[in-house]
């Protein structure tokens, strides 16, 4: 068989990763360990970007914009375990000049497991702000929440 990796796919205004847990994610008790879900997480993110054709690299090397996480917050509510099968799903909020809103949760079936809203900056390779592209701000409005409220302050 020579499936390729999965991208997720587009459901209901919102990117949906499927992973599963591996014994390398677990701790000695056989449950997720709290800092792989920034992994997965991130997973997530670069997977939608992916879908959406919107590489990393290719807009590192062909717009010199390079993405980063200004400020993540997360709230662990129950574990996963070695075998599950977990979905990270990923949507949008707020569309700033150089910024964005970013709403991530896990779940495994309907049971939330991890909720996190991060602030993601578009960083030029001065190090500098710089502006999310159109073409990227065009694309992303397909996950973005219509309607989220201006807002600075992350609220889980």
């Amino acid at each position: 068989m020579n499936a390729l990796p999965t991208s997720g796919s587009i459901s209901d205004g919102a990117h949906v990763l499927p992973l599963r847990v591996y014994y390398e994610d677990t701790d000695a008790a056989g449950i997720v360990y709290y800092a792989n879900w920034l992994r997965f997480l991130e997973r997530g993110r670069t997977e939608l970007l992916r879908l959406l054709g919107q590489e990393h690299t290719a807009l590192r090397e062909e717009r010199g914009v390079n993405w980063v996480v200004r400020r993540c917050a997360i709230d662990y509510l129950k574990p996963a375990r070695l075998d599950d099968t977990v979905e990270i799903v990923t949507s949008c909020g707020e569309l700033r000049g150089a910024s964005l809103d970013m709403h991530q949760h896990a779940r495994r079936g309907e049971e939330t497991l991890v909720r996190a809203e991060l602030v993601v900056a578009c960083m030029g390779d001065a190090g500098r702000p710089v502006r999310l592209p159109p073409h990227v701000r065009t694309a992303l409005a397909q996950v973005a929440a219509s309607g989220s409220p201006r807002s600075r302050h992350i609220r889980i």
